[in-house]
């Protein structure tokens, strides 16, 4: 599985491709209809990957992505300093007992063509080609920490 998360102009949005053993695609936009970063348009991709495995009956999976920060954070290399990142991590712990085997990995983005050109339709809101599924985003996947006022 790619998954690749796109900020533009036009917004936040998201792909995923799903390639199987004898070599079929499923591809996936997510349109990210609220307030999102490029990490979290990042997550969600990976959130929404790993959902769209789970119904599909995928036991293993390896995951690839080009975005180090995330890849390091979900493979605990790196601490999830900031709170939302941190519930991003936590939804994809409960997803990983999903599987039997699931590893994490990076690579560069240069070698993320398709993911990143089915990932425009869903920043850009342009048309999105034939055979891919779109999936419109209006809220997070994740609940958002409360924001603490003190008086």
């Amino acid at each position: 599985m790619y998954f690749y998360g796109s900020l533009k102009f036009g917004g936040a949005g998201a792909s995923v491709l799903l390639i199987s053993l004898k070599g079929k695609h499923l591809k996936y936009v997510l349109q990210i209809l609220c307030q999102a970063t490029k990490n979290e348009a990042n997550y969600e991709a990976l959130i929404h990957g790993l959902w769209i495995a789970t119904s599909l009956g995928i036991k293993q999976l390896l995951v690839y992505g080009d975005l180090a920060v995330a890849i390091n954070q979900v493979n605990k290399d790196y601490d999830c300093i900031k709170e939302n990142m941190d519930s991003y991590c936590t939804e994809i712990r409960k997803l990983e007992k999903q599987f039997q085997g699931l590893e994490f990995c990076h690579f560069l983005q240069d070698f993320n063509v398709v993911p990143d050109v089915v990932a425009k339709p869903g920043s850009d809101r342009t048309k999105v080609p034939p055979r891919v599924f779109v999936e419109e985003l209006s809220s997070p996947s994740i609940k958002q920490p409360r924001e603490i006022i003190l008086c």
